[in-house]
Formats: structure tokens, C-alpha cells, sequence
């Protein structure tokens, strides 16, 4: 590997504890940051080592409240102005993604504002997880290593042994990674048609495939209050499935989400660790993805294919 003193890698608040985790992988210390915090709310950024000439890496997710995405911002700033040689920005999960499109009149797009607010900061590359949806890459003007959470979560389901599996999508909106994992695992597959009532609302679902003495594993992006998904494993249960479990990319887990899933089918749920999880929930379970984003920054640095690292 490169000369360890040739990068250095920094963290925002609120995900130092994945930074850490990605350094102690690396084999570097995590470096010095300095975020001052004043009386109105406003903060500012900045670096307490020397950080001209090198490669940075500023791993921050952007989950609520947006001051996560502001420090961000702040940090890139400094860093530029600092005389930083390369900014990559480590974004495990991408927030405003779900805003990737007009699905109404007069509506933002707040996914490709985000991206724009990067490219201005001065990010030269971007390295995140899972985004909701895949064209969202092309909303920058700077290279993206989109990784996949499948590098931990398949590997876990293999592990239960479980027998007549069954992969099902919560909507059709993420059938096709349920059949990315289906056919990874050999094993057929499930999809649930649902109607909102309006957002975080569902009003209407039905199954689509048979769930009867099977095994079912949903496989979903983002849960956020757990409404669709403990919808989804009620329903299956009720159809006849053995058991029901549930694995997903980022924990956002908001309101009333751990209540839903422990009073609901749900045997267990299994997120990244890519957006911290407070609300303890005996059914809650976190994998970390620091080694899948510490192999990344790994070979950015020695200009290898990143692609290779991927399961599918």
C-alpha cells in the first residue's frame, strides 16, 4: 500500500464510530478535526493537522438532522481551502435519495441539489452505499464508487442455512434487487404490490407468489418507519411462511419503527451499521461494512478495480 502518510482520513460527528472502524482496518489513526459549535446552532470546520498535498477521505453518512450534511459540506470547504490534493467524500448512506425524480407537480429533486452542493464544496470523488436509486450516479460531475451492502448481508444469509428460502421485495420498486439476491442464492422469488396513502403511509398490499411453509427473507434499501416492511412480513406470515425475516441497507429506522418491528412477524431485521442505531430493538441487528469501505479507500489509493470486491 501506498505511503500511509500520503492520505488521511477524517469523520464528521455523529459517524465517527464507523470512521474509527474503517481506520482501525486500514491501519491508520483516524485524523484531527476540530467542530465548533455555537450558541445559535452554527458550527464550523477545521482541520488540526496539516493536510496540503493529501489525499483525503471524509467519511460522513447524511442522515437527520441535516447538520450531518452540513458538516459535511464545511469539511470539504476547509479541505479545499487547506490546499487538499484529492477530496472523497465516504458518504455510507446517501440522504435525499428517495428525491431522485418529479413523481408530482412542483416538487424538488432533492437527490441531484445534494449532489450539486458536493461539486460545489469542491468534492473531487464520491464513495457511498446502496443508493435508492441507481441513476442517482449520474446526477454528479465526479467519479462514484457505488458499493453494495450485499457484500455483508448475502454472506449473513448464508450462514442461517435456512431451508426453502424465499426472497421477497416489499414493493416492485426493489424487485430487482430481491431477484439480484434470489438468484445469488439460488432460490425463487416473492414481490408485494402495495398503494400509499400518501408518504410513510401504506394503504393497500398483496402478495404475488407463494410464501406457504417457506422461509421468507424481504430484502429492502432503506426502513424508515417500518411500515411497509412489518406490513409485508404480517401478511406473508398470514399466507402461510414458516418464518419471516427481513434484511435492509441503511437503519433509518425513524418515529415509530422499532415499535413497529418488535410487535410485528418479524423473527429478525439485519442492517448495516452505515447510519448509527440508538432505539434498542431485541429484533434489530447490525453488520458492519467498514472493512467493505476500508478495501475501497484501499484500492482508490493504489488505483485498483474496485468492481472486483463485489458478490453481484
Amino acid at each position: 500500500m501506498n505511503d500511509q502518510n500520503s492520505f488521511l482520513v477524517f469523520s464528521g460527528t455523529n459517524t465517527k464510530y464507523l470512521a474509527e472502524k474503517i481506520c482501525k482496518s486500514l491501519g491508520c489513526p483516524l485524523g484531527k478535526l476540530q467542530i465548533t459549535k455555537f450558541s445559535d446552532g452554527e458550527f464550523s470546520v477545521s482541520y488540526e493537522e496539516t493536510v496540503r498535498g493529501r489525499d483525503l477521505f471524509l467519511v460522513q453518512s447524511t442522515f437527520p438532522n441535516a447538520d450531518n450534511f452540513m458538516e459535511l459540506l464545511l469539511m470539504i470547504d476547509a479541505a479545499k481551502r487547506a490546499s487538499a490534493r484529492c477530496i472523497n467524500a465516504v458518504i455510507p448512506y446517501f440522504g435525499w435519495a428517495r428525491q431522485d425524480r418529479k413523481d408530482k407537480p412542483r416538487v424538488s429533486i432533492g437527490a441531484k441539489l445534494v449532489a450539486d452542493l458536493l461539486s460545489v464544496a469542491g468534492v473531487d470523488r464520491v464513495i457511498t452505499m446502496d443508493l435508492h436509486a441507481d441513476q442517482i450516479q449520474g446526477f454528479f460531475d465526479v467519479p462514484v464508487d457505488h458499493l453494495y451492502a450485499s457484500g455483508v448481508l448475502l454472506p449473513y444469509l448464508q450462514s442461517l442455512q435456512l431451508e426453502e428460502m424465499v426472497i421477497a421485495s416489499p414493493d416492485v420498486g426493489g424487485s430487482k434487487r430481491a431477484n439480484t439476491y434470489a438468484k445469488y442464492l439460488g432460490c425463487p422469488l416473492v414481490l408485494c404490490n402495495k398503494t400509499r396513502a400518501r408518504a410513510n403511509v401504506v394503504e393497500s398490499m398483496q402478495i404475488i407468489g407463494d410464501v406457504k411453509d417457506k422461509n421468507v427473507v424481504i430484502v429492502d434499501d432503506i426502513v424508515d418507519t417500518a411500515g411497509t416492511i412489518t406490513k409485508a412480513a404480517d401478511l406473508m406470515k398470514q399466507a402461510g411462511a414458516k418464518s419471516v425475516r427481513a434484511c435492509a441497507s441503511h437503519c433509518v429506522m425513524s418515529g415509530p419503527a422499532s415499535e413497529n418491528v418488535q410487535n410485528s412477524a418479524l423473527e429478525e431485521i439485519v442492517f448495516t451499521d452505515s447510519i448509527p442505531y440508538t432505539n434498542r430493538c431485541s429484533k434489530v441487528k447490525q453488520i458492519s461494512v467498514a472493512d467493505m469501505f476500508a478495501e475501497t479507500i484501499r484500492r482508490v489509493i493504489e488505483n485498483k478495480s474496485i468492481s472486483s470486491q463485489y458478490l453481484v
